[in-house]
């Protein structure tokens, strides 16, 4: 018994010294957004063979759609590899709900900048099935926002990439700035909305009209409320 529990102490030590990583390919891009979930360290941009990047109704309690990939040889896509220290993966599998963690070999990742991946454990959330955006759960422009500010992190030819390698973007999809479905909504993006609707644009069925409501409604709703409670 002394030695099994040693055996199962000595698992937990190796577990917590050893380095971890998730591939983030949707808003785990964006370093707001991860910060929001727990601590993380380096970040390397990437882009990750044999999985395939789709719009998926992964979030119905939300009414909206995200981005989940699935197994397949040929295909590929960027995303950004993230330190996360080993007592931080639970907050992110909670965050990834609805979701697979599952472990990649490092030889599946190709860095931007041409470095070494560092050794560790890396981890991707992936989907079993993909079930296609629908008026109900469309695709919703507060969290493709959040996606696209992640990307330019990383450069605008990133962000290019992030729309070519992602299939689905013909389904439903609505401009909920105003009224934002995604739960870890940005609406300072309001000063980056001209660039954001020059890439949304490429890809999406929206008039200028309907590209052009912004984030404007809640930063001056939140101005006003901070005001009255002073």
């Amino acid at each position: 018994m002394f030695a099994q529990n040693t055996e199962q102490y000595r698992d937990i030590s190796d577990n917590l010294m050893k380095k971890h990583f998730i591939l983030g390919y949707g808003s785990l891009i964006n370093s707001r957004s991860r910060a929001v979930t727990g601590r993380t360290g380096e970040v390397i941009p990437v882009k990750v063979t044999g999985f395939k990047r789709y719009w998926s109704v992964m979030s119905p309690d939300f009414g909206m759609s995200s981005v989940a990939v699935v197994a397949q040889e040929d295909a590929a896509c960027n995303g950004v590899l993230v330190e996360v220290p080993a007592e931080e993966l639970p907050s992110f599998d909670q965050r990834e709900a609805g979701y697979q963690r599952v472990e990649i070999p490092a030889e599946r990742m190709h860095t931007y900048c041409g470095r070494e991946l560092p050794e560790g454990q890396i981890w991707i959330y992936q989907a079993n099935t993909i079930v296609n955006p629908t008026p109900v759960c469309p695709i919703a422009l507060s969290y493709a926002d959040v996606i696209l500010a992640g990307c330019f992190e990383h450069g605008e030819t990133f962000a290019y990439e992030f729309l070519e390698q992602t299939y689905g973007w013909h389904h439903p999809l609505v401009n909920d700035r105003q009224q934002p479905r995604y739960p870890r909504v940005q609406p300072e993006l309001h000063e980056e909305i001209d660039k954001l609707n020059t890439m949304v644009a490429k890809v999406a069925k929206l008039s200028n009209d309907e590209l052009s409501l912004s984030y404007q409604v809640l930063i001056s709703s939140s101005v006003s409320h901070s005001g009255s409670d002073q």
